[in-house]
């Protein structure tokens, strides 16, 4: 599974959100400035062409739906940070935003958790 670029994942979270939508639901959803319908259109039928996505016809309309589950995709995503970015550390990875956000024991002991089921998961 390939990784998403910022413009198909904000179609894809729109998607993941609404379960099923016309390209026009689509840029409903999308703050403004609005994109031109010909670049959604694009991006889908790119993130179609990756398996992110499929779609049902009505005549010469598409309706759009998730062909990736969120979660799926958040693991994947996920996995590739915890390596790229923290060497498969969780500790690293914990130590990093805690710094970053400056987190309390409490939330830090909550992600520690977190991050140990998410690994278990990744399994």
């Amino acid at each position: 599974m390939n990784e998403l670029t910022k413009a198909e994942e904000q179609i894809m979270q729109i998607l993941w959100e609404k379960k099923k939508a016309f390209v026009k639901d689509i840029i409903d959803e999308i703050p403004k400035p609005k994109p031109a319908y010909n670049t959604v259109s694009t991006i889908i039928r790119t993130l179609e062409r990756k398996k992110f996505v499929n779609h049902k016809s009505y005549g010469n309309t598409y309706q759009y739906y998730p062909a990736v589950e969120k979660n799926d995709y958040t693991k994947l995503f996920m996995k590739r940070v915890l390596h790229n970015y923290f060497d498969n550390s969780l500790h690293e990875m914990v130590s990093f935003f805690s710094r970053e956000n400056d987190m309390d024991i409490n939330e830090v002991e909550e992600t520690i958790k977190l991050m140990k089921e998410i690994k278990k998961q990744m399994k």
